[in-house]
């Protein structure tokens, strides 16, 4: 009798475990042309950016000759609230084109002066990895003394 089998006897538990087999569920493919899609992203939304600044222009023509002859106080209120929409229209195309910048710029993290550095290998390894780069370092020197 197994040891597991006499403990839940003694202790008046039954086995209720069950088997069973569940299929798992397909996997959704990931695109894998994410700059593609960054790519048709950051056009769709430079070309809302343009639309939209091109239509405040339009806009802020339209309501400045009417705040002209009109002469009213709330027509100049109006205008001035359409420039700044224009405004920050346009710091946001400019921010989008950063950010795209930045996302396709290869990060160059690697630290540029090692102190500390540990050689992971048997004594074997590392005297012929200094052997080697002592035969280097000679031709070298020879080739450039020719």
């Amino acid at each position: 009798m197994n040891i597991d089998n006499a403990l839940n006897e003694a202790l008046g538990l039954k086995k209720i475990i069950t088997h069973e087999i569940i299929d798992p569920k397909p996997l959704i493919p990931r695109p894998s042309d994410i700059y593609g899609e960054a790519d048709a992203d950051y056009k769709y939304s430079r070309e809302n950016f343009y639309s939209l600044v091109e239509r405040g222009q339009a806009a802020i023509d339209g309501i400045l000759e009417v705040a002209k002859e009109g002469e009213h106080p709330r027509a100049y209120e109006v205008v001035g609230q359409l420039i700044k929409s224009v405004a920050e229209v346009t710091e946001k195309l400019a921010d989008l084109h950063d950010k795209m910048k930045k996302l396709k710029e290869v990060p160059n993290n690697a630290p540029r002066n090692v102190t500390n550095a540990l050689f992971v290998g048997s004594t074997k390894e590392l005297q012929r990895l200094l052997k080697d780069e002592h035969n280097n370092s000679k031709t070298t020197k020879d080739e450039d003394d020719s």
